[in-house]
């Protein structure tokens, strides 16, 4: 998928904030990562991963390289267009389109990229490791699969009516 503009109304959600320590012969020295998905809601999403000595230097790291990974996702009115399978590492991610009014069926992780994608009817689980940063990964794999019918059409070389 090709990179976009950046659109001028995101919305930052933070997904995980962690705390880490390093001891050093010095002592134990703190910092702090922070996974953070970017979306406007119509169907752009990016995450980033930012690494600091303090909260808000991590936050602003990972809303600037969501920006920069900024991708389009093919959606059907406000769900998916078909079924799709989301692997990263050990993480499975099941996303299935719903009709409306269901709403978002999905856990913590995997509920901030689809909001941020503008999906607002979807059923999801998640199978295998539930590690937030690999459930986050997961389902945005699975959300860049999607394949609109004209996409499908192309690719076998027949007019889809």
């Amino acid at each position: 998928m090709a990179r976009l503009e950046e659109p001028k109304n995101l919305e930052e959600t933070v997904v995980r904030i962690n705390r880490c320590t390093t001891v050093t012969k010095g002592g134990k020295s703190m910092s702090f990562s922070a996974l953070v998905v970017v979306g406007d809601k119509k169907g752009s999403v990016g995450i980033g991963f930012g690494k600091a000595r303090e909260v808000p230097n991590a936050v602003n790291k990972a809303v600037k390289e969501a920006k920069k990974q900024m991708v389009k996702i093919p959606l059907r009115g406000d769900t998916i267009p078909h079924v799709i399978w989301g692997r990263f590492k050990s993480a499975n991610v099941f996303l299935k389109p719903a009709s409306p009014g269901t709403g978002i069926k999905a856990g913590a992780s995997a509920r901030a990229v689809l909001e941020s994608v503008g999906i607002k009817n979807i059923l999801s689980k998640c199978y295998g490791k539930r590690n937030p940063l690999n459930v986050v990964k997961a389902t945005l794999m699975g959300l860049k699969a999607l394949r609109t019918k004209e996409e499908v059409g192309v690719l076998r070389g027949v007019k889809i009516e």
